[in-house]
């Protein structure tokens, strides 16, 4: 069964358990999303779902994908994302699916965007130490030699240097679900996820090892 859902980061807040203690939880709005097309293993070679999720305005969709949604007859939708199943029968075209699929689920994988940080050098991006600040050693917060003279006279691949951070999809794996609100669509799990307030998040359901199982 289809263990996959897509949603929006809302927030962090915390939560009491039983005993009284403080649990950081971070609230997904999960859903409800809408079965837009199916993949079999006869006719494409692969199992999957495709869901959609949130609103949009008909006159800003492309001609191509419109004539995706038409030919599936469901509205208009604004977020795509097409998940692996084993077992895509158990869902049909045009259903909605919402957070309750997690009942009976502990733990979730939650892939998202982290935050961009634009072009960082080597202290911020890599956590370089640096020089000292005293004495005009003139060496603060530059990278220092990257490389040898004479041989091999290059510069090795991988070494870490300034350059873009953030900005890449990162997955927090194995959350705990500390709460389902299934009338509002709301998923709390314990602990961050990558991504700014707002952003789009792909939501798996887990096994104990947090491996996606969906």
């Amino acid at each position: 069964m289809l263990k996959a859902i897509i949603g929006k980061k809302i927030g962090m807040t915390q939560l009491f358990n039983e005993d009284g203690a403080i649990i950081p939880v971070t609230v997904l709005k999960a859903g409800p999303c809408t079965v837009v097309t199916k993949k079999t293993l006869e006719n494409d070679g692969y199992g999957a779902v495709q869901l959609g999720f949130g609103e949009i305005e008909p006159y800003k969709v492309k001609k191509p994908l419109m004539g995706h949604f038409k030919k599936n007859n469901v509205n208009p939708i604004r977020i795509l994302k097409e998940f692996r199943c084993s077992e895509a029968g158990s869902v049909n075209i045009g259903d909605s699916v919402n957070v309750s699929m997690f009942n009976g689920v502990k733990y979730v994988c939650v892939t998202g965007i982290t935050k961009g940080k634009g072009f960082q050098g080597v202290v911020k991006r890599w956590g370089f130490s640096g020089g000292r600040d005293t004495h005009g050693s003139m060496f603060h917060r530059a990278p220092g030699s990257i490389g040898q003279s004479s041989f091999p006279s290059k510069v090795f691949r991988g070494l870490k240097m300034p350059g873009h951070l953030g900005n890449k999809s990162r997955t927090a794996s194995n959350l705990k679900i500390i709460r389902i609100d299934s009338e509002q669509d709301l998923l709390f799990v314990k602990g961050a996820i990558p991504g700014a307030n707002g952003n789009i998040v792909y939501i798996y359901g887990a096994n104990e090892f947090g491996r996606k199982k969906i």
